[in-house]
């Protein structure tokens, strides 16, 4: 879950009060995390402040994505197309399967013995 504050502001992004090359530690998940604002071309034009927690790195980076884009939308409705059209504006909604009784998780059944 990601909650975004976006202020006018110089272009600060602090992830969990830290800048988003400390706490993603990975380059592809850096540019996920700007994504919208690249589209909308607004990267020096707001400040944001984002705490995010639960999942892993990978899913915390899209969270964050999703909540930057729905924030945009919120500061700017003129934006929305441009953000439906790049695909931002769709939440995943992909979740854990539950485990299945008999089974040792959701679908891994218990190795089949012949004899």
């Amino acid at each position: 879950m990601a909650r975004v504050r976006l202020s006018p502001g110089d272009g600060v992004l602090m992830v969990n009060n830290r800048p988003p090359s400390e706490y993603f530690g990975r380059r592809d998940l850096e540019t996920v995390v700007t994504q919208p604002l690249r589209a909308t071309d607004t990267l020096g034009r707001f400040a944001l402040s984002i705490r995010v927690s639960g999942g892993g790195v990978a899913g915390q980076a899209g969270a964050v994505c999703h909540g930057i884009a729905r924030a945009l939308v919120a500061a700017d409705p003129e934006l929305r197309p441009l953000l439906k059209r790049a695909g931002l504006l769709t939440r995943d909604s992909r979740e854990k399967e539950r485990k299945k009784y008999g089974l040792k998780r959701a679908r891994k059944a218990p190795q089949y013995t012949k004899r």
